[in-house]
Parts: structure tokens; C-alpha cells; sequence
């Protein structure tokens, strides 16, 4: 069984920055890759980053330069640093990892920015 859980959202004025975190209940969490969706009220699910097992990382134009993707294998962790926030990037925030063809998905934790 996969578990995983997000924290760190919040409330963040424009320019700011907030740090998500994903723990992960899985074994051999080194060998999936992770990532990060977001999804605003009103549209559909987007693909934010990515990270492979081995520490690759792919992120949307959108939030290039940004936002940093990271892991920890010795924690079973995954984060999401994301600096110079935008109205925009207003959106429930979702962790994800694939296995054996499935998706699998945190709660969400809500990130709003706003002055």
C-alpha cells in the first residue's frame, strides 16, 4: 500500500515563498519517480515537477526558475520549494508517485497567494 502526505501550504503574499514537503509510505521509495500537480479552482489537474529516482528533474514553464524540486530516499520525503509566488500559482497542491501503472495521490495541501 502506498500512503502519501503533504504539508507545508498556507497563505503567502506575492513574492513570497512556501516550502511543501511529501512523506511517503512505500518501499523502495529510491527507485519511483515523484511529482508535483496543482489544480485551481476551475481548471484541470497540471503537472508541476518532476524528480526521478536519481534526482532528474523536469518542470512546467510556468514555474521554471522558481520552484525546486528535491528528495530525500533516506526519509522517503519530496519537497517543493516555490519562491516568487504568484496569484497564479493559487492551487491545491498534490503529491503523486506511479507504481505498476497506477497513480497514487496525497490529500493536497491548499496554497493561496494573495495580499
Amino acid at each position: 500500500q502506498v500512503q502519501l502526505v503533504e504539508s507545508g501550504g498556507g497563505l503567502v503574499q506575492p513574492g513570497g515563498s512556501l516550502r511543501l514537503s511529501c512523506a511517503a509510505s512505500v518501499r523502495a521509495f529510491s527507485i519511483y519517480a515523484m511529482a508535483w500537480y496543482r489544480q485551481a479552482p476551475g481548471k484541470q489537474r497540471e503537472l508541476v515537477a518532476t524528480i526521478s529516482g536519481g534526482g532528474r528533474t523536469n518542470y512546467a514553464d510556468s514555474v521554471k526558475e522558481r520552484f525546486t524540486i528535491s528528495r530525500d530516499n533516506a526519509k522517503n520525503t519530496v519537497a517543493l520549494q516555490m519562491n516568487s509566488l504568484k496569484p497564479e500559482d493559487t492551487a491545491i497542491y498534490y503529491c503523486n508517485l506511479k507504481r505498476g501503472g497506477t497513480d497514487y495521490w496525497g490529500q493536497g495541501t491548499q496554497v493561496t497567494v494573495s495580499s
